[in-house]
């Protein structure tokens, strides 16, 4: 199975919107970050990968039609070499709410995730993102330059530039499929996540 979209916009821009988004649309798994909470196995090869060590995307992204968020935004580029044919699609959002909502969610040093993602998610993001997260201005620098990055690289009929409010009309034109006749997935806000992964409750 060879990836139809890669998505490259980074964490907190409605990642999680699209991977049910594109999982209604494929009816196949999307690969996004809470995939990896259960698979040992892929936190250990993203900290390696992240660290240098020659990847293996045809394992990694075995049983899944789409990727979105981290930790395979980081590898936009190598991505798109290895799958060719795939959409990237770039979700963007404004930048100060961006890091508003990143810094009180995904950046919250005391969140309760298992050490071993706290550790493989410090080595991506020092390596392929910022420095520091947690200095605003580095942050919001590293975000503009990410998004640079991938709007200067990929060619124009190969991009999708999504923003959460869009909603179903672009993506699907842009991956020549219909617009399902249902509302598009909300999922994840700030509310979500606090009341899941901060909280400790479902």
């Amino acid at each position: 199975m060879s990836l139809k979209v890669i998505g490259a916009g980074v964490g907190r821009t409605g990642t999680r919107s699209l991977k049910r988004a594109l999982e209604l649309l494929f009816e196949q798994p999307c690969y996004h970050m809470v995939e990896i909470f259960d698979k040992p196995e892929h936190i250990d090869y993203w900290g390696a990968v992240s660290s240098g060590a020659g990847p293996d995307w045809d394992w990694v992204f075995d049983g899944y039609d789409a990727t979105v968020d981290w930790p395979a935004a980081s590898f936009w580029r190598e991505l798109a070499d290895a799958y060719p044919e795939a959409l990237v699609l770039l979700s963007v959002r404004d930048a100060d709410a961006w890091y508003d909502s990143a810094r009180a969610t995904i950046f919250e040093p005391d969140r309760p995730s298992p050490q071993s993602i706290k550790t493989m998610m410090k080595v991506l993001k020092e390596e392929r993102f910022a420095s520091d997260v947690l200095d605003m201005d580095i942050a919001i620098a590293a975000f503009h330059a990410h998004n640079d990055a991938v709007r200067a690289s990929v060619p124009a009929d190969r991009l999708l530039e999504w923003r959460p409010g869009d909603g179903w009309d672009n993506l699907c034109a842009a991956l020549g499929v219909p617009v399902p006749d249902i509302p598009f997935p909300r999922i994840n806000t700030r509310d979500d996540f606090k009341r899941l992964f901060l909280n400790g409750t479902d």
